[in-house]
Formats: structure tokens, C-alpha cells, sequence
């Protein structure tokens, strides 16, 4: 490629990357080296699988497009440039002449706004579902609970053994614990009290919670940013939240391990379908074994556990208060480092309007 052919990539917008025949790296233009924070000249003739990483479907792609000879595009690749965090991406890979045989134009595009709407989307429809299997369920089972409860106490009075009466005991307990657990299920229902609060008061309350369920064990740790602003939301219902998502961690580790609470400000984000200049980022980070792959797209189901005594309502609750905030809570998981993050909008803090999705 000529040197007028290689100034011309560097005035476009588009990040571009120049390959040849063997799949090393010989050129990126500015575009590039930003978006992959990257210098050209510490990449040049660096490979292209070692460089960018991924799973093989970027030198998959280059490969088919050798083989046909015509452009390729692959609409979904996960890349991790130089060991950095994980970009997702669009790539067009093109044949072109070179000063060392055939070789070719990469061009990369983000598709993090499309994957982010989608997986929104998706989110929003899960929730409206989740809320009315938890209705339906509770309605269904509360009616005949307390009949059976006030069956059990009308029994336990005309018994004449008291041994006897250790089991209308168990009845009574059992359906009043089935009692808490409907009016769990029910809870989230309630819409929010919303007044003017600071997210680091909610994650003291939570902190202070946990130290009392895990005395020993579990050592937690603070990393606020002190700058962020104040949100307006229901005081009691993002405990609950950040506290089911504590507690899930701690319930991961067993007892033994770490908890990092970390806030920051987030930027042009789109929540429930909303532009906001600024949001509120929260992170729970543990270093356990990680979210079981076998309940990973279901994780925020109702009564999904991956635990044998889990009730698997912590995480959907959660989900449903956040929901009510107009935020989203999302996670990221591998053995060693789960993050879960909640996203809450800064009220007043949008750019007019719901967004159509895009792409």
C-alpha cells in the first residue's frame, strides 16, 4: 500500500488496522490506536492472534476472505487488545495489494450501544415475567397456606397428649415460614418511596449487615468515589438490593474470602430506554468460585439457585427493585473475580426522551 493510500487511513474516523500475508500487524491508523489504546509503532509485526486475543473468529474471518477473495464481516467478536479489557466489536476484513504480497484492511466497528440495547430489552421483558410468575405463585399459594395454618391451631387445642402437640407445632412454624417467604415474594410490588439519598449510605448500612452475618472470614473493602452525587430513590429497597447481591456474594465464598464495594460515576448510558449524561456505577466484586455456568443466562430467574439451600430470590428481587429505579443490574463472572454491576440513572440527569433502538 502506498504511502498516499496510508495518509488517507489516517483521516478517517474509522479505526483501521493493516495486516499481511503471514497475519501480522504493519500499520494502524490514529482511529485505531485509540480505540485499541495501542501505539503503531509498538504493534508493527506483532501477530494478529497475540495482539487482539478473542476466541479465533477475527483470523477466522481474515482466513475466509483469503479464500474467497471478497470482504468479509464479522458482526460479533470479543477482543481483548494487548491484555486490556474486552471490546466488542464489528470487523470488515478486505484483500489489498501491499509491498509484501497480499495482505488486508481490517476496519473495526462498536457494537457495544446495539449489545447494551438488546440485552435491555431483554432484561426489561424478563423482569415484567419474573413479576408475574412472583404474583401468580404467591396468590396461589397464599390462600390455602393459612388454612392450613388456622387448621393446625384448632387441631393443637383439642389435643389431649401433649407429646402430640409437637407436631401441630411444626405445622404452625413451617407455614409461617412459608408466610415470610410469600410475602417476599410479594414485596417487590410496592412501588418505591423516593427521597433524596447518598448510594454510599446504602452500601454502609449493607457492609455493616454482612460484618454481623460474617464476623470472621470475609474481609470487606471500600472503594468510593466521594464525588458522586445524590440519587433520589427508596432508601429501604436499595438495601434490600445491594444487600441480596452482598449477600449472594458472601454466600459464595463460603464464609471465606473477599468483598470489594466500588462507586463511580458512569457516562452516556442508556437505562430503560433513556439517554442519561451521568448514572451512578456500583460494583461487587468477590473472589470466588464464580457464577455456575449451567445457570448463567438464568441467573436472575425466579427460585434459580445455585446453591442446595438457596431460595433463588435474592438476585431477582434485587433485579426488580433496580428495575423500579429505571437502573439494570448486570454481571461478569469467572473463577476467581465476579463483578456484579448496578446501573442507577442521576434523576433529572436525561437527554430528553426514550431512545429507539439502534443497529
Amino acid at each position: 500500500m502506498t504511502p498516499e493510500a496510508l495518509s488517507g487511513l489516517d483521516l478517517l474516523d474509522t479505526a483501521v488496522v493493516l495486516v499481511d500475508a503471514p497475519l501480522t500487524v504493519r500499520y494502524l491508523n490514529p482511529s485505531a490506536e485509540n480505540l485499541f489504546e495501542l501505539s503503531n509503532r509498538n504493534v508493527a509485526g506483532v501477530a494478529v492472534a497475540k495482539l487482539f486475543g478473542g476466541d479465533g473468529k477475527l483470523t477466522g474471518a481474515i482466513r475466509y476472505a483469503r479464500s474467497n477473495n471478497c470482504s468479509y464481516t464479522e458482526h460479533d467478536l470479543t477482543l481483548a487488545p494487548g491484555g486490556r479489557g474486552k471490546l466488542h466489536l464489528a470487523c470488515t476484513v478486505t484483500p489489498v495489494e501491499t509491498d509484501h504480497d497480499g495482505g488486508f484492511l481490517l476496519e473495526f466497528r462498536r457494537i457495544e450501544q446495539q449489545l447494551r440495547i438488546a440485552r435491555e430489552e431483554r432484561l426489561l421483558d424478563q423482569t415484567q415475567a419474573n413479576r408475574e410468575l412472583i404474583r401468580n405463585l404467591a396468590h396461589e399459594i397464599k390462600n390455602p397456606l393459612g388454612g392450613i395454618r388456622g387448621a393446625a391451631q384448632l387441631l393443637d387445642r383439642e389435643l389431649e397428649r401433649p407429646n402430640l402437640h409437637e407436631y401441630t407445632q411444626v405445622i404452625i412454624k413451617e407455614a409461617d415460614r412459608l408466610q415470610a417467604l410469600v410475602d417476599r415474594l410479594l414485596t417487590p410490588h410496592r412501588l418505591p418511596q423516593l427521597t433524596l439519598l447518598n448510594v454510599h449510605e446504602v452500601l454502609e448500612h449493607v457492609r455493616s449487615v454482612i460484618g454481623a452475618e460474617y464476623p470472621a472470614g470475609i474481609t470487606i473493602h471500600r472503594d468510593y468515589d466521594a464525588s458522586l452525587p445524590p440519587l433520589m430513590g427508596d432508601r429501604e429497597q436499595l438495601i434490600q438490593a445491594v444487600l441480596n447481591i452482598v449477600r449472594n456474594a458472601a454466600q459464595a465464598l463460603q464464609g471465606e474470602g473477599e468483598i470489594t464495594l466500588r462507586t463511580r460515576i458512569a457516562r452516556q448510558v442508556t437505562l430503560a430506554r433513556r439517554r442519561h449524561r451521568h448514572a451512578v456505577c456500583v460494583h461487587v466484586i468477590d473472589n470466588g468460585p464464580g457464577v455456575p455456568e449451567a445457570i448463567r443466562e438464568r441467573i436472575f430467574f425466579p427460585l434459580v439457585s445455585g446453591r442446595a439451600d438457596g431460595s433463588g430470590l435474592g438476585l431477582t428481587i434485587a433485579q426488580n427493585f433496580i428495575a423500579q429505579h429505571h437502573g439494570t443490574v448486570t454481571f461478569e463472572s469467572i473463577p476467581g473475580n465476579t463483578c456484579f454491576t448496578v446501573l442507577l440513572p442521576v434523576n433529572g440527569d436525561d437527554e430528553g426522551g426514550r431512545m429507539k433502538a439502534e443497529g
